[in-house]
């Protein structure tokens, strides 16, 4: 894999971030296909199709599945928990009732359909049927479609100035960020973790460095990069850090801005609501077969606290 792109000083912004390389398949940790098995759109044509209306739709999510998370704290951002009906499945899977009612969505989509039932997952609760099961699609709606953009207090998650600049930091976040660790953690001591921790450590630096020039990802107001980034990091704290070595975890520690950057979210109700640390740690060792390094006796200083380096 190329390394990352070299870094730019904080002020050119936009640049830096659309610089990075394109992301080439959906990362290996989210639950949603790759490619998406269904890809429709929520748009704005009332003479037919998905045009948006208030309590219409509905998500599948799955508790502790990062993809997931990102999907309930956009809903919390954009006050629109009572319009979008949540329906959470438990990991393990071991309710029938959620689970029966996702599948009965998919089998009315396709006919003997018979394939996962991946999450997040939106649906039309009019006609039964899933609309999208790719997880940058639903939210891309949910903030464009959905949100009462007039509203006083509700953030702009996607404000069309800043578009380019949100798919790019998500790229960065899936491809540098989630992969490199996950490459660096499956493949100890050798020159391809040696690869990937140079990734992703570059990666970190570059966000660290961007958050010199304001409080959140992209400037002075909140958008959808900063759900990427604030998930990115917890589940790089959560879960990633439990397969690196202590000198790993030690060197992601020292981007004291990222990790201030975590812990002032979390501050926020819809990021510490939907957060449950115990989910995301279940769902890991559910499906993780792989063995715990050094780097699990050490903690980040997130939101779980830890040392200071």
């Amino acid at each position: 894999m190329p390394e990352t792109a070299p870094l730019s000083p904080p002020t050119s912004r936009p640049a830096t971030f659309r610089d990075f390389r394109p992301c080439l398949a959906h990362p290996p940790l989210t639950q949603s296909a790759c490619p998406s098995h269904f890809g429709s759109r929520i748009g704005v044509d009332l003479a037919g199709g998905f045009y948006p209306a208030p309590h219409r739709y509905q998500v599948y999510l799955s508790a502790g599945c990062p993809q997931s998370l990102r999907v309930s704290i956009t809903l919390g951002l954009l006050a629109l928990t009572d319009s979008v009906t949540t329906t959470l499945l438990p990991q393990p899977a071991g309710i029938p009732g959620p689970l029966a009612s996702l599948r009965s969505a998919y089998e009315a989509t396709r006919h003997h359909y018979d394939g996962p039932l991946t999450v997040p997952a939106l649906s039309d609760r009019w006609s039964g049927r899933i609309i999208s099961n790719h997880t940058p699609d639903i939210l891309r709606d949910l903030a464009d479609h959905l949100s009462g953009h007039d509203r006083a207090g509700l953030p702009r998650l996607r404000p069309p100035a800043l578009v380019a600049d949100i798919e790019a930091v998500r790229r960065l976040l899936d491809e540098d960020i989630a992969q490199a660790a996950q490459r660096a953690g499956a493949a100890p001591a050798s020159h391809r973790q040696g690869e990937a921790l140079e990734t992703l450590l570059a990666a970190l630096e570059l966000l660290d460095r961007q958050l010199a020039s304001g409080p959140y990802a992209l400037g002075d107001e909140l958008t959808a990069a900063d759900v990427d980034l604030w998930v990115t990091l917890v589940h790089l704290d959560i879960v990633d850090r439990l397969h690196l070595d202590a000198d790993a975890v030690r060197a992601i520690a020292r981007h004291d801005r990222l990790w201030a950057y975590v812990r002032h979210l979390h501050g926020h109700p819809a990021f510490h609501d939907n957060l449950h640390t115990d989910h995301m740690a279940r769902l890991h060792r559910h499906t993780c077969r792989g063995p715990e390094s050094s780097g699990a006796a050490i903690k980040l200083p997130g939101i779980q606290g830890g040392f200071k380096v």
